[in-house]
């Protein structure tokens, strides 16, 4: 077993243990936090406790992570838009709402058991869970991602990711009126050190690019398109909130006040790489979700 080590800070006293344990490490669950805390592997200051804890400012929390048990994912027949396919590699445009992958207590209804289910064969690089997956989009984000369907097609893929060579431009709908028609954000991302469950500009974070062009204004919003030049988490909506233009919608980053989207307004229109076989350049685009355009079309009038 791992053992984790948290101290609860003043924000999250009074939170049941399982909320407090599910913000401080978003790889978890509270349905699989509850049943540690059933079966003893919790612990608040040395000693267990109940389900229902209320942590206190200054509580020690010790976790005894289990080793994780063998999850099998099941291949899945849900409708995927896959825009392009060979032996090698799958581009599929994912849309709004769904997840990437699996994880324990979420293992079913992701692009992955679609892709499973698609596919029959996948990279086995990231393991069990996240075959062929190279680079992840958000939950609520909708677009294209590149999947690898060998080892060789996944390696290649991922060189291409770290040399920053492929393509991702994301079309965005942000507050505020950007005055200027074209700026790059250079601001290092890390792990939040108040909200383990966001990330935020951090001296000791990870480099952190992206290049941003005006395409249209509307008083109050700006839309505007982002080209990745690295592909951190969340990566467009913390360097767009960090420059005072967070994006509409955006539950973790936004403002309160903000445009009702359920998610934030952001779509990976553009996507280009290097075919991992013939060398040859690879470029696929797709068109803005209904609800994005009906929502352009509303504040154009």
């Amino acid at each position: 077993m791992t053992v984790v080590t948290y101290t609860i800070e003043a924000q999250q006293a009074g939170e049941r243990i399982d909320k407090a344990l599910a913000s401080l490490q978003e790889e978890w669950s509270r349905t699989q936090i509850n049943n540690w805390v059933t079966d003893g592997v919790v612990k608040v200051n040395g000693a267990e406790v109940k389900a229902k804890y209320k942590v206190r400012e200054g509580d020690i929390i010790e976790v005894d992570v289990p080793e994780p048990e063998s999850l099998e994912v099941i291949a899945e027949d849900l409708a995927l838009n896959i825009v392009y396919e060979d032996a090698d590699v799958v581009v599929v445009n994912k849309p709004k709402g769904m997840v990437v992958h699996p994880a324990p207590g979420h293992m079913t209804g992701t692009l992955v058991n679609g892709l499973m289910h698609h596919c029959k064969d996948l990279s086995g690089i990231n393991g069990i869970l996240r075959p062929g997956i190279v680079h992840r989009i958000d939950k609520d984000t909708s677009g294209l991602l590149m999947v690898a369907k060998n080892d060789v097609a996944h390696e290649s893929l991922v060189n291409q990711l770290v040399e920053k060579s492929v393509t991702r431009k994301y079309t965005a709908l942000v507050h505020g009126h950007i005055a200027h028609d074209k700026g790059t954000i250079d601001a290092p991302i890390g792990r939040d050190t108040k909200d383990r469950q966001k990330q935020a500009i951090v001296d000791n974070g990870k480099n952190a690019v992206t290049h941003f062009q005006v395409i249209e204004r509307f008083g109050d919003y700006t839309l505007v398109e982002c080209r990745l030049e690295t592909g951190r988490t969340h990566q467009i909506r913390v360097h767009m909130q960090y420059i005072g233009f967070p994006l509409v919608g955006d539950p973790k980053y936004g403002p309160k006040k903000t445009i009702d989207f359920d998610g934030q307004v952001l779509h990976a229109g553009i996507l280009g790489f290097i075919h991992p076989a013939t060398g040859e350049y690879l470029e696929f685009s797709a068109p803005l979700p209904e609800d994005f355009q009906q929502l352009l079309t509303e504040l154009r009038q």
